[in-house]
């Protein structure tokens, strides 16, 4: 029996990196991130200075494999690190999944898929020149969804087209809530391809670079939380971008959306990380250990232990979920795996807020003011259960659906 428990070299391996690029962003995240929070909350101002430290720290390529310069980091470990980071500053790690995930869906997503020679040849062609950009330049790559359409829900095409022309594509459209506008080097837009009786199969995955002509930023952004992700609408009009642009092949982003679906959990870990941090919070706090407040402990009273004990529950079950799904996350899963993906994003960002709550109740008239983390951090958490493609509410419709109906099964 032991032999089979055994942790094999490679797998030893894999968790010796992933506990030092946790380490690595939980000395960044307690000397520099958190640090900054406020301001940028404050400001609703980009993490530049964050974004800085990660690139001297080579954290950009965190899901660049190595074979090109990155550091490499699987789906699971990209999860624990970017948790990690959402503890220490939220803004940070939603619009860092954003970068990391154009290297994550193009490497080890994409090449778990089905493919032609061809189709690979042409992935491995166009993802060199995008991860030179963030090895070699330091690019920050954007991932705009949002259309105010059932699009990034995964229902409808896309209203943002793309029209084939000699030597690469014409954009047209507009994307909301568009995290890292104005800061990214590069936005990484799903558009659909401007064709008669379009689908989601015709759904592409194209780079725009910050200077494209034609591409503009429009409105303000003066949000109820995650306020640094300067999330501004995104417009393109007639926007030209070479065939190098794409960032997949067309057609694998329509493959990688039903056969990974655990890519659309990636910005859960951001919330996981506030849940650990408003709990981290309120022991310190009751511990009377806060940096600049007075050292007055209040944890001798049975209401503050009762309800540190019940969001110390409600932090582990949920982290449980998270592991465990995270660890399990793979190119076709079976069906209790994808609803159980669907599980954990509804926990996490409904569980992530009432534990904000239950901190805040506790920790008493102090935790309004905004000398203190609490607040933010629950305004934070609030929108979690609002993040496209798996809102709570969409999460509970496919829950539902899903698990009293087969594929293809109806009632008539």
């Amino acid at each position: 029996m032991a032999s089979i428990l055994r942790t094999s070299p490679k797998e030893a391996s894999r968790k010796d990196k992933q506990a030092a690029l946790i380490a690595l962003v939980n000395r960044l995240g307690r000397e520099k991130f958190a640090p900054r929070a406020a301001k940028y909350d404050r400001e609703a101002s980009f993490p530049f200075e964050n974004y800085a430290d990660m690139r001297e720290a080579g954290l950009l390529g965190l899901c660049v494999p190595e074979a090109y310069g990155g550091l490499g980091a699987d789906f699971e470990t990209y999860c624990l690190v970017a948790a990690e980071m959402g503890r220490w500053c939220g803004t940070t790690a939603l619009t860092f999944n954003m970068h990391a995930c154009s290297a994550l869906w193009t490497g080890p997503l994409a090449d778990d898929l089905d493919m032609s020679p061809a189709e690979r040849n042409e992935l491995e062609t166009l993802r060199r020149e995008h991860y030179r950009r963030v090895i070699e330049e330091g690019a920050i790559y954007a991932q705009p969804f949002s259309e105010g359409s059932a699009a990034a829900a995964g229902k409808a095409p896309f209203g943002t087209t793309a029209k084939k022309v000699d030597g690469g594509w014409i954009i047209n459209g507009k994307k909301i809530f568009a995290s890292l506008s104005g800061a990214a080097d590069y936005y990484g837009v799903l558009c659909t391809e401007d064709k008669p009786d379009r689908s989601l199969r015709d759904t592409l995955y194209i780079a725009v670079p910050k200077d494209a002509e034609g591409l503009s930023i429009v409105g303000d952004w003066d949000p109820l939380g995650m306020r640094g992700t300067v999330s501004r609408t995104l417009v393109m009009k007639d926007v030209f971008v070479p065939d190098s642009a794409q960032l997949m092949p067309r057609g694998l982003y329509f493959k990688a959306a039903s056969a990974w679906p655990h890519m659309f959990l990636t910005l859960a870990p951001t919330y996981m990380g506030i849940a650990q941090a408003a709990y981290d919070f309120t022991v310190q706090y009751l511990r009377g250990e806060v940096p600049g407040q007075p050292p007055v402990k209040r944890r001798m009273y049975p209401t503050k232990q009762i309800a540190v004990a019940e969001m110390y529950i409600k932090l582990q079950q949920t982290r449980a979920l998270f592991e465990r799904t995270i660890a399990e996350a793979k190119v076709n899963p079976s069906k209790e795996e994808r609803l159980r993906c669907y599980a954990t994003q509804y926990t996490i960002m409904e569980n992530a807020n009432d534990i904000a709550r239950l901190a805040i109740r506790t920790c008493g008239g102090q935790s309004m003011l905004k000398s203190l983390p609490l607040e933010r951090l629950y305004r934070d958490s609030r929108c979690g259960a609002l993040m496209l493609p798996w809102t709570a509410e969409l999460c509970l419709d496919r829950l539902g659906r899903e698990t009293l109906y087969e594929p293809g099964e109806t009632d008539d």
